[in-house]
């Protein structure tokens, strides 16, 4: 099957030959849970392992996606560190489910929560998709039968992240997903490119342009944190396609560059505010600092702040909000536990919004403006997949821009595209912007 997919076969063909029994897969393993007790540096290279792993049943309402490539989240980061607690428990929830959620309770799990790749089973249930179409993988794992999903699907109790929340995730040569996860795969775009986009670059949606978020408009002033991460890059390119203004917030003089390539002109670098205490940004005088530094930038205070780093930022996020300006909080790598000025919320009308992942519209909405090269993938890296411990520990101590991809079935870079002219018109160097900044590992 893998040969056939990678020779290009037909869809009478795929659905001719069997699918293998046993398949290599990133995994965690249960017993290893208590692996980083005690000890500062949870490296997540000791923890994340290729095995080879059987081959799930297929459930009625989903498909077998051969994957060609994936990419490293912080969820992975997180669930290779066994923190904020093992992801075993939400495989143990889902088990005490039955059913084919039952599938889901084994003593390894296969993670990642970003996918490219082509369908090669369907369930008999399947009704928009087809063997042989090429799709990207929506991280949003929902339950199409509760009330609250058709209202939004993240809305749904049982609403879980793919991957990291359930299992048979897509840091794999073979991945089970919903058929209510899957997209078109962009056709200007190669496997890993694609594979890159959809957690990342639809969360920020949600939370810059979705009614459910923060609804910028033109001329907001944006502070984005970590601008030229996954989550960031996307804010960036997002803020500037829908007329505001920028504010990016990095930690080297490199990586100010890399937004310059991007069109933000408005870049802070944080060692600066820092100057070498990595505690001021949650004292008073850290918060004055940074806020004097974006009106020097721009002229104002900030509209939206785009927080996603939690404990070390979100006091400076609160304090900078312009009077009725919004923080919108989709994660918090730092540390959950935050602690700000409450004053400087109530007294000043702002407000905090949580954001959690986006539904399939969203999703959809934003894999169009990849296919149509309004946003670029924000891809620098590429490994293979036997090397996931180290994409992952490049993602875990932040050395990395943009987002890390990892190829699966995919034999190398740069395949996948189907529609030679559309990249064209897109254009080669800003598909590549974030890959001048540091090279491929993966070696030809």
């Amino acid at each position: 099957m893998s040969d056939a997919v990678l020779a290009g076969a037909d869809a009478a063909d795929l659905e001719s030959l069997p699918v293998p029994d046993y398949f290599p897969a990133a995994t965690v393993r249960e017993a290893d849970v208590n692996t980083f007790q005690n000890m500062d540096d949870k490296d997540v290279r000791k923890s994340l392992f290729v095995d080879q792993v059987p081959m799930p049943e297929l459930a009625p309402d989903e498909a077998l996606i051969a994957v060609m490539a994936s990419s490293i989240n912080y969820n992975t980061v997180w669930t290779a560190m066994f923190e904020p607690l093992p992801t075993f428990q939400f495989l143990k929830q889902m088990g005490k489910n039955g059913g084919w959620d039952a599938r889901h309770d084994l003593p390894y799990q296969i993670v990642g929560s970003d996918a490219a790749g082509v369908i090669v089973r369907t369930g008999s249930s399947v009704r928009r998709w087809k063997v042989g179409d090429h799709v990207v993988v929506s991280p949003v794992y929902v339950d199409e039968q509760e009330p609250d999903t058709h209202r939004d699907g993240m809305l749904g109790e049982g609403q879980k992240a793919w991957g990291f929340e359930t299992n048979f995730g897509g840091l794999a040569h073979y991945a089970i997903v919903r058929a209510s996860q899957l997209m078109a795969k962009p056709a200007a775009l190669t496997w890993e490119e694609a594979a890159v986009n959809p957690l990342c670059a639809s969360t920020a949606y949600r939370m810059l342009v979705s009614d459910r978020g923060a609804q910028m408009k033109q001329g907001d002033v944006v502070l984005v944190w970590g601008a030229t991460g996954g989550l960031g890059a996307y804010a960036i390119q997002l803020v500037i396609n829908g007329g505001g203004i920028p504010v990016g917030v990095v930690n080297s003089a490199e990586k100010a560059e890399v937004l310059g390539s991007l069109g933000c002109k408005a870049v802070i670098n944080r060692n600066d505010i820092e100057e070498g205490d990595p505690t001021v940004l949650q004292r008073p005088d850290g918060w004055k600092r940074l806020g004097k530094a974006i009106r020097a930038a721009v002229g104002e205070d900030p509209h939206i702040v785009f927080e996603h780093v939690g404990k070390k930022t979100f006091a400076a996020s609160v304090f900078v909000a312009r009077r009725g300006g919004t923080v919108v909080t989709c994660g918090s790598s730092t540390g959950y536990e935050h602690s700000y000025d409450n004053r400087y919320l109530w007294m000043r009308l702002k407000r905090i919004i949580g954001s959690h992942g986006a539904n399939l519209h969203e999703q959809c909405e934003v894999n169009r403006l990849l296919a149509l090269g309004h946003l670029v993938p924000a891809l620098s890296r590429t490994y293979r997949l036997d090397e996931v411990g180290e994409a992952a520990r490049s993602v875990q101590t932040n050395n990395h821009i943009g987002k890390v991809g990892v190829l699966c079935l995919a034999a190398g870079p740069g395949t996948g595209v189907t529609d030679p002219d559309a990249r064209a018109r897109i254009d080669e160097r800003r598909l590549n912007a974030f890959r001048t900044w540091t090279q491929p590992s993966f070696n030809n």
